[in-house]
């Protein structure tokens, strides 16, 4: 049971992966398509550099998915090891992926209205003027669609990953 468990905290690790690696890949693509945006909305595009906003992977947008990753395959090694620590490692780091997770999730959902309000926030004129909507939905169609699956599936693994995860070290 604890490889099994090991196995699915590989998976969640690569599906935290893949986070950073496209919006590396693609995100020049969804900024320029920002950009676009805001020029056809009349709002100077360098309010994005100005307030640090981005679409690559820098920044936080890298270091909080690798380091679940690598927390993740820490407690999977934990788990082939049979180490002691393992189940309690797997409670802990399996529980938190699952909330985070959740909400990662709800803030995809509810992007626009969050983003309007991180706008008017940051107490630029200039960015409280972006229509949100399709300011957002110009960067996500820069994306190639199969992202979108990816983005299911990525969800999807990291979910069921955890909960099998934690069944697997409740019976082991």
């Amino acid at each position: 049971m604890n490889t099994l468990a090991a196995l699915m905290q590989l998976l969640v690790a690569v599906a935290f992966v893949s986070i950073p690696v496209v919006r590396h890949r693609y995100g020049r693509v969804a900024k320029a398509a920002a950009v676009a945006e805001l020029r056809r909305q009349n709002v100077r595009p360098e309010v994005l550099e100005e307030n640090k906003l981005r679409f690559d992977a820098g920044g936080h947008e890298t270091a909080a998915p690798a380091t679940v990753a690598a927390i993740m395959a820490v407690t999977a090694a934990l788990n082939l090891a049979d180490a002691g620590l393992a189940p309690l490692m797997t409670w802990i780091f399996s529980s938190l992926v699952l909330v985070m997770n959740a909400g990662i999730v709800y803030s995809n959902l509810t992007a626009v209205r969050s983003v309007e309000t991180a706008f008017r926030r940051k107490g630029d004129p200039e960015l409280a003027r972006v229509e949100v909507a399709p300011f957002l939905r110009a960067a996500e169609d820069a994306f190639p669609r199969w992202v979108r699956a990816q983005t299911c599936i990525r969800n999807t693994t990291v979910f069921l990953g955890s909960a099998i995860a934690l069944v697997a070290v409740s019976y082991a």
